[in-house]
């Protein structure tokens, strides 16, 4: 079999089973996925705590499937798939041969964000291509300086910033490249680099416009669900966690590596590879280690700076050259001993993690009691609620409000998808039109014992109680709890517009 042919069987193989397995065995979306249907719902500019491409693209599949939220599995496998070609072509044009493409492909497919994390389509997931892209992009413009690589590299830096903003990171790594390496300073002489800038900043324009009329709501957000340093010891443990999460998530490549030298191979490594120096001395090892590492070591040096802590999973598109790094670096697989034993392994890890996504989907809930999101009945709760409102009001229900999960599910589940007002707030859904939710009121849910809502909605409502409560099933043949589920109507005419004292 051809590298290219091997490749195309072992990524066209992965991505299905990620989609598949979740499409056939999960019985309710992660939350990630339910919260991105209920945002695209309301096709904004913007949302609450990202920029609107997930949700958008997650409404799409909803459209085109018939009202089918398994969209989200196929989104995250797309995103997989396009990542895998990308880094094949960048490979090619950093000088690895196609065998060498084909195991950075597989290196970097068993690393952990290209496995467990897969179903929960997120704007993570969604930023491999978009790394891998415009890295390839950007090699390609400055290699042959035409306007077209320029200004696609420029429609895909907006269409990564529409994604999340983390995405300045990388834009931030090419600007720096282009001012300290000659091969790319070069260019600052030409129209390229400014056509791209311009082309991203003139496409950005509708989201600026919705953050600058939405008060910054993304980035308000973001600085509200920051952990900043709370002693010097955080300065130290933050920088050095999250280090050690990214080593920790190369677990999978490491055994690979490790089960291709075998025991001799490993004791006689160092020799070998001192003979195969010249495999790595390209002109290209500026390009790889810059963006393999200086991503990483911006983020570190902020969090040491600031104290901050980052989440673990903004790692996901930083590591899409680890493969690449690994296969050039230890000069793979020219050193492996048992090459078939390492893709042996591979498959081995690919295979537990679909066995445990399986299994939490199916297994799980025969030996474990506790209340997963998974397996709990969003669409029972959506269409129970749909129908007390419907008996009481005459009506269909148009409005629901409060926490993420309770009023996202609703959202998703429910005839007809009612808007989802999150935590009764305007200024969190600033879509909202208050007057319309005056004209065909709300239906205020949480879930639990307690009989007053949220202590957000009780801002608006201080004397509010629950007007009914229901338990449904999860949906598991186990005995798991079943779930609480509590609302409030509220009328037409009688919905609150600000905190009552």
């Amino acid at each position: 079999m051809t590298a290219p042919r091997a490749a195309l069987w072992y990524a066209g193989t992965l991505c299905l089973l990620y989609a598949l397995i979740p499409t056939l065995t999960f019985p309710n979306p992660p939350l990630d996925v339910v919260e991105g249907f209920a945002w695209g719902r309301e096709l904004q500019l913007g949302y609450t705590k990202h920029p609107p491409m997930q949700a958008w693209l997650l409404e799409l599949t909803y459209r085109l499937t018939g009202g089918h939220y398994f969209g989200g599995y196929w989104l995250s496998a797309l995103s997989a798939g396009l990542g895998y070609l990308l880094i094949w072509k960048l490979a090619l044009r950093l000088g690895l041969s196609a065998w060498q493409a084909f195991w950075a492909l597989v290196l970097t497919s068993v690393t952990f964000y290209f496995t467990l994390p897969m179903p929960e389509f997120n704007p993570n997931i969604l930023q491999i291509p978009v790394w891998a892209g415009m890295m390839l992009l950007f090699h390609r413009a400055i290699e042959k300086g035409r306007l077209s690589d320029w200004l696609v590299l420029g429609a895909l830096a907006a269409f990564g910033l529409y994604t999340k903003y983390f995405v300045l990171l990388l834009i931030g790594t090419i600007g720096l490249y282009t001012l300290v390496f000659a091969d790319a300073r070069r260019h600052l002489a030409s129209a390229g680099p400014w056509l791209c800038a311009g082309f991203c900043l003139l496409l950005l324009v509708p989201h600026v416009l919705w953050l600058v009329d939405t008060d910054f709501l993304t980035l308000q957000y973001a600085a509200s669900r920051s952990k900043p340093a709370q002693s010097v010891f955080d300065h130290i443990f933050n920088p050095g966690n999250f280090l050690a999460a990214q080593i920790g998530n190369h677990a999978g490549l490491f055994l690979a590596v490790l089960a291709g030298l075998g025991w001799s191979g490993l004791k006689a490594f160092r020799s070998r590879l001192t003979d195969f120096r010249q495999q790595f001395s390209g002109n290209e090892d500026g390009f790889l280690l810059w963006f393999a590492f200086v991503p990483l070591a911006v983020v570190l040096l902020a969090s040491a700076v600031t104290g901050s802590e980052f989440e673990h999973m903004w790692g996901t598109p930083m590591f899409v050259l680890s493969g690449i790094l690994t296969v050039r670096y230890l000069a793979l697989p020219a050193l492996w001993s048992f090459p078939r034993r390492a893709f042996a392994a591979a498959c081995a890890i690919q295979a537990i993690f679909l066995g445990v996504i399986f299994g939490q989907a199916v297994l799980e809930p025969y030996w474990k009691h506790k209340q997963t999101r998974m397996h709990y009945p969003g669409k029972a709760v959506a269409q129970g609620l749909a129908r007390i409102w419907k008996a009481e009001t005459g009506t269909e229900l148009a409005y629901v409000a409060g926490d993420m999960w309770s009023a996202a599910n609703v959202t998703l589940h429910a005839p007809g998808r009612p808007s989802m007002f999150y935590l009764h707030d305007l200024r969190l859904s600033p879509w909202i039109d208050i007057a319309d939710v005056q004209k065909k009121g709300l239906m205020i849910v949480w879930r639990g014992d307690s009989e007053k809502p949220l202590p957000e909605i009780l801002r608006y409502y201080p004397d509010a109680v629950r007007g009914g409560k229901k338990s449904f099933s999860y949906q598991v043949p186990g005995d798991m709890p079943d779930a609480v589920v509590n609302w409030l109507i509220v009328p037409p005419g009688q919905v609150a517009t600000v905190p009552r004292s």
